[in-house]
């Protein structure tokens, strides 16, 4: 499972990596190969505001529709237009290619709250 080191983890399975006051989000690794093949992303839009700990948009697969949780708050600053037309690109690259969305943090502090990836890995085990 792959779990790398300089993002953060969030109890419900998203991640956030941190980019000056940019977080940039996606869901784990480990969440995706729960869900199985993912089929459609619904994601907030840019300009929507997100609140840590609350539902920011849903994944769908062949298996089941969850609920995806932020990890921080902020502005949604850009979402990945690529997943609307290639929703496999979760699966195939949760932490690269299958990010969902940017934030721009309201609360930089929220961070410190977030899991490192020890701690997420110890939290799925």
């Amino acid at each position: 499972m792959n779990l790398p080191s300089n993002i953060k983890y969030h109890k419900e399975h998203t991640w956030a990596k941190i980019e000056g006051e940019i977080a940039i989000v996606g869901i784990t690794d480990y969440a995706q190969e729960k869900l199985g093949e993912v089929l459609f992303v619904d994601l907030p839009e840019v300009g929507d505001n997100v609140e840590k700990d609350n539902i920011f948009g849903t994944v769908e697969s062949g298996k089941t529709a969850s609920d995806l949780y932020a990890p921080v708050s902020g502005e949604v600053i850009e979402v990945n237009e690529e997943l609307s037309d290639s929703p496999e690109l979760v699966n195939e690259s949760p932490y690269e290619k299958g990010w969902m969305i940017k934030v721009k943090l309201s609360d930089p502090s929220e961070v410190e709250e977030l899991l490192d990836s020890e701690s997420y890995k110890k939290l799925i085990e």
